[in-house]
């Protein structure tokens, strides 16, 4: 068990880098194929595309790796809020039906 232990920390963070070099080489390829052609953006190098993808992960999505989080799964969300609308009177409803309509959302 022991050397697959060590595998693993061997093979894990070369696959995350053969991701990350993959991951590049589709943003060159759209970037240089899609966006040159549909609007005027210049053409980019492979290390301009990587410096992109990762200023955009960084501005946009964090650097978030899938671990510990303090928030409940979606499903578990939305199991409490459905629970909740069932439990309410129907005055209560119609009450935060009213409130949506003056946001500007639509009911149902």
């Amino acid at each position: 068990m022991r050397n697959y232990a060590g595998k693993k920390r061997f093979f894990i963070p070369v696959f995350m880098l053969l991701a990350l070099f993959a991951v590049t080489f589709a943003v060159y390829w759209l970037w240089n194929n899609v966006l040159v052609a549909v609007i005027a953006v210049k053409p980019v190098t492979y290390w301009q595309a990587m410096g992109l993808l990762i200023l955009s992960r960084i501005l946009l999505g964090g650097f978030k790796f899938g671990g510990p989080s303090n928030h409940p799964p979606m499903g578990g969300q939305s199991d409490h809020w459905r629970e909740k609308w069932r439990r309410m009177s129907d005055e209560e409803r119609s009450a935060i039906k009213n409130k949506w309509r003056r946001w500007g959302h639509d009911s149902e």
